[in-house]
């Protein structure tokens, strides 16, 4: 069985810092790209940011200069270092994996249970 677990959330005003973690865990053989996710009230989930297992990364244009993805492949965990946090970044944000079970077969797509940020003005 497959977890991901995100940590990292919270209140933060607005122009400040966060940092959040996900942690894959699990019988996983490998993992493609990771990426998150966000989804505001009343509004679609939408991709913030992804990073495949190259290194390769892909940001929302709302993002761009501001968050960073990185990951650690070794410890199968993704993170997002998020600065100059406006009010309209408050959200819950989803961790999501794209890995292998095992050397055959596809790949198969797991997501997080989430972490809120809210930024205040």
């Amino acid at each position: 069985q497959v977890q991901l677990v995100e940590s990292g959330g919270g209140l933060v005003q607005a122009g400040g810092s966060l940092r959040l973690s996900c942690a894959a865990s699990g019988s996983i053989f490998s993992i493609n790209a990771m990426g998150w996710y966000r989804q505001a009230p009343g509004k679609q989930r939408e991709l913030v940011a992804a990073i495949t297992s190259g290194g390769r990364t892909n940001y929302a244009d709302s993002v761009k200069g501001r968050f960073t993805i990185s990951r650690d492949n070794a410890k199968n965990t993704v993170y997002l270092q998020m600065n100059s946090l406006k009010p309209e970044d408050t959200a819950v944000y989803y961790c999501n994996a794209d890995l292998f079970l095992s050397v055959v077969g596809p790949s198969y797509d797991y997501w997080g249970q989430g972490t809120q940020v809210t930024v205040s003005s």
